[in-house]
């Protein structure tokens, strides 16, 4: 998260960030908060349970993380914010580098409601094997689903297993 968010907050002009509740120091942290009080950036620290207004009818609903759940697990991605964005009657899911542990609990959480179901789905952790377990998928049961890659990148995103999967969703929503 820190990396590319020190490039934008060191070259353009930002009123406010939102950023979920940290549990554990990132590498980049340190460099984030200094340069957020230098540049006097307001910085809204969220977590599950929050609503974010941006203007009438388009609101984000924070779904994670959560302080009594947090995961010890790889914290740092599974521990990353989640977002539910709404607008009228289109939604979309941001799931930042959250893993399978983060999964499974928001699956618990909210699986006898259609508060995971969206349109579209912003694939966690760049399509990883780690991630995008298929009853996650199941619950958010969007018709698009987007990754964000770069081409040849040294991580082999996005996994073959986790593409197969998002494939089985869309044959079973057809």
């Amino acid at each position: 998260m820190y990396g590319g968010i020190i490039t934008v907050l060191k070259e353009l002009k930002v009123k406010n960030v939102i950023i979920g509740k940290q549990f554990e120091n990132a590498e980049n942290y340190e460099e984030f908060v200094e340069i957020v009080k230098e540049k006097n950036i307001r910085v809204s620290v969220v977590e599950a349970g929050t609503k974010i207004n941006i203007e009438k009818n388009l609101y984000f609903d924070v779904l994670w993380p959560d302080s009594s759940q947090q995961v010890t697990e790889n914290g740092i991605n599974n521990n990353a914010l989640v977002c539910k964005m709404n607008y009228k009657n289109f939604t979309m899911l941001f799931t930042g580098d959250i893993e399978e542990e983060a999964e499974k609990i928001l699956i618990s959480k909210y699986k006898n409601t259609n508060y995971l179901k969206s349109n579209v789905l912003k694939v966690a952790h760049h399509g990883s094997k780690t991630s995008s377990t298929q009853e996650f998928l199941k619950l958010v049961n969007c018709k698009i689903a987007l990754i964000g890659v770069g081409e040849n990148n040294n991580f082999g995103h996005p996994n073959a297993d986790v593409l197969q999967r998002l494939q089985n969703l869309r044959g079973e929503n057809l």
